[in-house]
């Protein structure tokens, strides 16, 4: 028997915003968007090189609205993994992308933090070994 984590919820203020950010800023693909009917959608959006995609949840009602980039509880959230983290880092940077930090060199890797449009922490990450 065997699992794998296949989606995480992120909760954004804007479907389509959020589409764009993730498809354009951090090369993800669109991987589904299904009209679910009174406003909702089904969104899921994934690394290109594969992993656990994002299911896009619009945030609804106050106690929602008040997590959106606050999921990780202003701790790092979630973990994009590269293996060309400058051209990555250049992308996300001409794109508009808040980079918190300096990329540094740590021992597990190359590593920076940064915000999503909605401003949950995220590292970029490029690991030396595993």
């Amino acid at each position: 028997m065997s699992a794998r984590l296949g989606l995480v919820a992120l909760l954004v203020r804007d479907y389509d915003a959020a589409i764009a950010f993730f498809t354009a800023a951090l090369r993800f693909a669109l991987v589904e968007d299904t009209d679910r009917g009174g406003g909702k959608r089904w969104v899921v959006v994934a690394p290109r090189g594969g992993g656990a995609g994002l299911l896009l949840a619009r945030a609804i009602g106050a106690e929602q609205q008040a997590q959106i980039g606050n999921q990780g509880g202003g701790r790092v959230f979630l973990f994009l993994e590269t293996d060309d983290f400058d051209a990555q880092f250049a992308h996300m940077r001409s794109h508009g992308v808040e980079f918190l930090e300096t990329p540094r060199e740590e021992a597990y890797g190359k590593v920076v933090v940064f915000r999503d449009l909605c401003g949950n922490k995220w590292d970029l990450l490029q690991r030396t070994s595993r």
